[in-house]
């Protein structure tokens, strides 16, 4: 999973527009191209001046001392600026640019549209989840520079900015309530143990997280300088941070909580379902329907447990499927109890495939990859692993975080599949290949189309096989339990938002399909209930390409280039799924001439 700082930041998901940068006019002189050009950067540049915390993701850190406007004023504000480039985009004759532009006109507009959909229905009123929000602001300093003392200065400043931001939070979650658009109370009430030790006063300032980043001061800050710091950061977080967190936490605790729907499905607020349409149609990039997309999650479920039934019969295990979920659940053999010794595993795993990679790419990434453990603050309540892409100008590498809080609930055949899917080949060498795409507009090297992003990382899981991985018969059975999750989630995500499933409905479902543990399965299931749709574009995004890939060996025989083929599908950076399809065509015609 690419992760997200959502209220700012997802790999590439669309950033809102600002005022800093105006737009060009079509009436100036210049060819098409030119004035292109022109509108892509600078809404480029307009977005990460109005989005902070995207830019800081992206490794632009001139917006490092500040966090985003989330005022109602703001977001007509963006709406506003997101009609004015679509209608200077009109007034751009698309005939008469580059093919390769043409391309990229007809992206932007989709982009553009996309936005202008998205925004009737006011997703920012569910910015907040069990994972993100106010709770896990202080995650944001693991993505910014601490080299210098000016990169200290900055973060001081950011929060010193943090109580108004807040007070903004509080205002947005309180319009957000009038109108009756809140996450269910169950989701929001696992986020309210975090903020209440974001502001607790018997946390202490040096225990505060806030504080982490002074207490490793590197040495190569002169000691003057770094004594000052922590001084400072202790004034700041002691007189401002942490009250500022007391005033949200009521107003959280006793304001929001109180008024949030009891129901867990999206469908139970205003214009609910058509908001799950567009959810579903943008995070997948389809047409299919919310019913649609269950049945083939069904199929899918049924047809991974006849491969599923292969691996007990090849271990000769005598019992039921439950009876086997249960013993890869409760066995000790499957599972570390030292987290360092699961940390370990994972470095391991990226190291053994990295080798492996040229039997099936032509070109590689040149920004390494690493592991790194997820923030304790949020690890309870967060999913297994995640992935943060490179900065823009390659100074911080991409990372595979890996969740090790109760290491005796993760288990060991997941190890292999969960690295490829976060790392190599999957989030990884696909995103780190899109950022170094220097020809494409910034746009696109950092596009989020979700069901290419994820489709791929869930694809990359099936091509362990030709990569060495999943010899052990347990472990080829954890690639089958992360494809059945995928699986599952088509069926409870529209169960949940569309079909009015409950929580334990969604749960249990979970629990009688796949052999993910009770943990893992609470937390997916909060995760789907407070992010509407996103969960489809896996098992979709993968199925395509799948089925583009064997309509191209079908239709090329002996011409096939595995490495070819895969080297086409990620040259283009995250592209809608309908656009891929038209590449491999084309690609398919000129290899079979």
């Amino acid at each position: 999973m690419v992760p997200i700082l959502r209220a700012a930041c997802v790999v590439a998901v669309a950033m809102i527009c600002g005022s800093a940068w105006s737009l060009p006019t079509a009436s100036k002189a210049g060819p098409p191209v030119v004035l292109f050009k022109a509108l892509l950067e600078a809404t480029w540049q307009r977005d990460l001046a109005a989005s902070p915390l995207a830019a800081t993701y992206y490794g632009d850190t001139r917006f490092d001392d500040r966090w985003p406007d989330v005022t109602a004023g703001a977001y007509a504000s963006h709406l506003d600026r997101d009609k004015l480039a679509l209608a200077t985009l009109s007034r751009i004759k698309r005939g008469r640019l580059p093919v390769d532009e043409q391309l990229n006109y007809d992206l932007f507009k989709r982009e553009l549209d996309s936005r202008i959909a998205r925004a009737m229905f006011k997703p920012w009123s569910y910015e907040m989840t069990m994972r993100e929000g106010p709770q896990t602001l202080n995650e944001v300093a693991e993505i910014m520079p601490f080299v210098t003392v000016a990169d200290y200065d900055t973060w001081l400043k950011r929060l010193r900015a943090l109580p108004a931001y807040l007070l903004q939070y509080e205002e947005l979650l309180r319009t957000a309530a009038k109108e009756g658009r809140t996450q269910p109370r169950g989701l929001m009430q696992r986020a309210l143990p975090i903020l209440e030790s974001q502001a607790s006063p018997s946390l202490g300032v040096e225990s505060s997280p806030f504080m982490s980043r002074f207490s490793r001061i590197p040495e190569t800050i002169p000691k003057a300088d770094a004594e000052r710091l922590t001084a400072s950061a202790r004034e700041v977080i002691g007189k401002q941070v942490i009250p500022a967190y007391q005033r949200f936490t009521v107003f959280f605790r006793d304001e929001y909580l109180p008024k949030c729907r009891e129901s867990v499905g999206v469908w139970d607020t205003p214009d609910g379902l058509a908001y799950y349409n567009n959810r579903a149609l943008e995070h997948t990039t389809t047409t299919l329907t919310p019913d649609e997309i269950h049945e083939i999650g069904l199929k899918e479920v049924a047809r991974i447990h006849i491969e599923m039934q292969t691996i007990m019969d090849r271990v000769k295990f005598k019992g039921t499927r439950q009876e086997f979920f249960q013993f890869l659940r409760t066995d000790p053999q499957f599972y570390f109890t030292d987290a360092d010794d699961l940390f370990r595993a994972y470095v391991y795993t990226t190291k053994m495939i990295e080798p492996e990679l040229p039997k099936l790419f032509g070109k590689l990434y040149r920004t390494p990859v690493g592991v790194k453990v997820i923030p304790a603050t949020s690890a309870p309540n967060t999913t297994t692993a995640y992935y943060n892409g490179p900065s823009i100008d390659g100074k911080r590498a991409g990372y595979f975080y890996a969740n090790l809080y109760r290491p005796e609930v993760r288990p060991k055949y997941e190890i292999e599949v969960l690295t490829a899917h976060e790392a190599i080949p999957g989030h990884h060498l696909q995103i780190a290949l899109a950022q170094e795409q220097g020809e494409l507009p910034k746009f696109r090297r950092f596009a989020g189309y979700t069901a290419y992003i994820e489709g791929w990382a869930l694809y990359s899981e099936r091509l362990g096989f030709e990569l060495g991985l999943y010899k052990n018969p347990y472990s080829h059975f954890g690639m089958l339990t992360y494809d059945m999750w995928r699986a599952v989630r088509l069926v409870v995500d529209t169960g949940i938002h569309v079909k009015k499933w409950s929580r334990q409905q969604a749960i249990d479902y979970f629990k009688d399909n796949a052999a993910k543990t009770e943990a893992d399965i609470i937390n997916e299931i909060d995760r789907y209930i407070g992010w509407p749709g996103q969960a489809l574009a896996y098992k979709i995004g993968q199925l395509r390409i799948l089925d583009l890939r064997a309509r191209a060996e079908k239709t090329l025989g002996a011409k096939f280039d595995i490495r070819a083929f895969h080297d086409m599908l990620l040259e283009s950076g995250a592209i809608p799924l309908d656009v891929l399809e038209m590449r491999v065509n084309e690609w398919v015609k000129r290899r079979g001439r």
